[in-house]
């Protein structure tokens, strides 16, 4: 991404939008593995300094490939990450979108339409996908013969939900737990990531959210691990779906955050330390040896406590039982969410906190 921080430095708009749309879609080639080529860098710069047009670059990335004589074994790879590149700068360049799942299937007919046969089509075949970050499991994609019922009732639900009251936090909470229905259907038999990112990406525009490019760019794969954890569990081995990672990384993304975005943290099984303090992860629940580096207050304890009591407990009723202000009572969930300790199940109205972590350690 290099090859375009110097017309970000230049600081003008133009360009820069240019830029970061463009940093954007090589960046989300990392999803499937695919890297762009050299002719595909030079041409995007050729169209950020306004030379050519975005219909120019896709005319001129199909001639190369056209009139390519001596084809190698990645060629078709690459082809695809150019060509999907250079559309998804397009869609996002426009100013128009649709909320529809109509939309959503547009999205993906536009950016494979060269690339795949079935662009555009929802799959009529079930699948499953060996994660590297389950060990080799999947998620349970949505059945193929509910799939557009599945899609139009999850835009339904979303249309007609009120994001009155909300605080901008939480308003992003329901959108990635909704982002991350619509992945889980994995409507297409492949490009879903990218098209969701996509589509994401134009849809928090319209809540007038600055999304962060370099995110999208620098971290896809991440992205993809953070959509895989929020919709995978396994009851009988203590694994839950957890939107922990997906906030992790919205945290960044809208509101500058700083959270470690790292792929090895999101594997159901993995030991790490983290900032001189052992972090054992078993099986996706998080059991800190504090050591008496960190005490927890008795006002979080008593948090703990009510939550267990009471899944479904309010921000209000918290604050009325601790006898805190309700800032206060967000200021520590926050950090119990940070820690990894509880998370949100469901919707911001109808949904519960989920204690994650076995057992606490409030040793002196």
């Amino acid at each position: 991404m290099n090859d375009f921080e110097e017309y970000i430095r230049q600081g003008e708009p133009n360009k820069v939008e240019k830029t970061k749309n463009w940093q954007m879609a090589i960046g989300l080639q990392q999803v499937d593995g695919l890297t762009p080529s050299a002719y595909l860098i030079e041409t995007a710069k050729e169209n950020i300094e306004g030379k050519i047009t975005i219909d120019e670059v896709k005319s001129r990335i199909d001639t190369y490939y056209k009139t390519l004589t001596v084809r190698n074994s990645d060629d078709d790879r690459t082809e695809e990450a150019d060509k999907v590149s250079a559309r998804i700068t397009e869609v996002l360049g426009e100013k128009t979108f649709t909320f529809s799942y109509i939309e959503f299937i547009n999205i993906h007919k536009r950016l494979f339409s060269s690339t795949y046969k079935f662009a555009g089509k929802v799959r009529d075949y079930d699948i499953s996908k060996n994660e590297w970050v389950l060990n080799g499991k999947s998620v349970m994609y949505a059945s193929a013969y509910r799939l557009r019922d599945a899609l139009e009732h999850d835009f339904n639900q979303e249309k007609a939900f009120d994001y009155k009251g909300l605080t901008p936090r939480e308003t992003v909470e329901h959108i990635a737990k909704f982002i991350s229905n619509i992945w889980q259907a994995h409507v297409f038999g492949e490009g879903n990531t990218r098209t969701t990112v996509v589509f994401a990406i134009k849809y928090l525009r319209t809540f007038g959210f600055e999304v962060e490019n370099d995110m999208f760019a620098q971290h896809s794969w991440y992205f993809r691990n953070a959509l895989v954890r929020a919709n995978y569990k396994d009851t009988q081995n203590k694994i839950y779906a957890t939107q922990e990672y997906l906030m992790h990384f919205f945290g960044n993304v809208i509101f500058g955050e700083n959270n470690e975005l790292k792929n090895r943290y999101l594997h159901i099984k993995s030991i790490e330390n983290v900032g001189g303090q052992k972090v054992v992860v078993r099986n996706g629940g998080q059991k800190k040896d504090l050591g008496g580096q960190k005490q927890w207050s008795e006002t979080i304890l008593k948090l703990l406590d009510l939550i267990s009591a009471k899944p479904n407990i309010t921000r209000k009723e918290l604050s009325e039982k601790l006898q805190i202000n309700p800032s206060a009572v967000q200021k520590h969930i926050e950090k119990l969410k940070n820690e990894g300790i509880i998370i949100r199940e469901g919707s911001d109205k109808k949904g519960e906190w989920q204690i994650k972590n076995n057992g606490i350690n409030n040793e002196k």
